[in-house]
């Protein structure tokens, strides 16, 4: 099984290479967007479809809180200026969704603020998409049980220590808060241009494959992604409201 999931992973970098290759020197600009709940795997999944792209066109970007001048400007501004230049992929470890989900949680914003968000956020990824940028918006979804898992992991593990944060000692006691702020950004802000998909992600190296996967399908030239499977939907699916209540969204 190990060996199968490197030989799968490596195929699909190689894939990925072939893709970022054919954007040099066009005017292809590619965002895509992680968000999911805290453990499910981003830093992980970055690292892997990141491992062998060029550092100079490729960039993550994970921004620390505003500061107090942040917070006086429009709240898109601090995430505009990180916007790819042509031949660019940027990657969002967290994005401008921190408004949809942390800060409403936590109370970092206000009612008025975060519904302000979300009517303003379709708006905003529709005029990213009119520019000609490729969004690529995906929601890594774990289950209570193994996000407990993996944030004791976090604090047992002393090569981990820098993943451990405030946010960490929170987020079982309000799982229930942030399962309805995600019920929520999901349905206000899945848009036909900019549309959400989800990944079952309690088996990290079956999130990881199912991404890169939908990745490719999103951004790579058709000669390249016609070798490439599809996403086992069982694994990575496009959001959809009946989600909320089938089962396919952890409770």
């Amino acid at each position: 099984m190990a060996k199968h999931y490197q030989e799968e992973l490596e195929a699909l970098q190689l894939a990925l290479v072939r893709t970022q290759m054919a954007m040099a020197g066009s005017d292809e600009r590619v965002v895509i967007v992680l968000e999911g709940r805290d453990g499910a795997g981003k830093d992980g999944t970055i690292k892997r479809i990141t491992e062998h792209l060029s550092v100079r066109a490729t960039r993550v970007v994970a921004l620390p809180k505003p500061s107090d001048r942040e917070r006086t400007q429009w709240y898109f501004q601090r995430y505009t200026a990180h916007l790819p230049a042509a031949g660019e992929i940027v990657i969002f470890n967290r994005s401008w969704y921190n408004r949809a989900g942390v800060e409403v949680v936590m109370g970092f914003s206000t009612a008025t603020e975060q519904e302000a968000f979300l009517r303003d956020a379709p708006d905003f990824e529709r005029m990213l998409v009119e520019s000609g940028i490729r969004l690529v918006k995906i929601w890594l979804d774990i289950s209570k049980k193994e996000q407990a898992e993996r944030l004791e992991a976090r604090r047992t593990d002393p090569l981990k220590a820098l993943k451990v944060s405030d946010m960490d000692k929170v987020a079982q006691a309000k799982w229930a808060d942030y399962s309805a702020a995600r019920d929520t950004m999901l349905t206000r802000t899945h848009t036909p241009f900019a549309p959400w998909h989800v990944v079952r992600a309690d088996d990290k190296k079956d999130a990881r494959i199912a991404i890169i996967r939908h990745i490719l399908h999103r951004i790579a030239p058709a000669d390249i992604a016609k070798d490439v499977k599809a996403p086992d939907p069982d694994i990575l699916f496009p959001f959809d409201m009946a989600a909320l209540e089938d089962g396919r969204l952890a409770k």
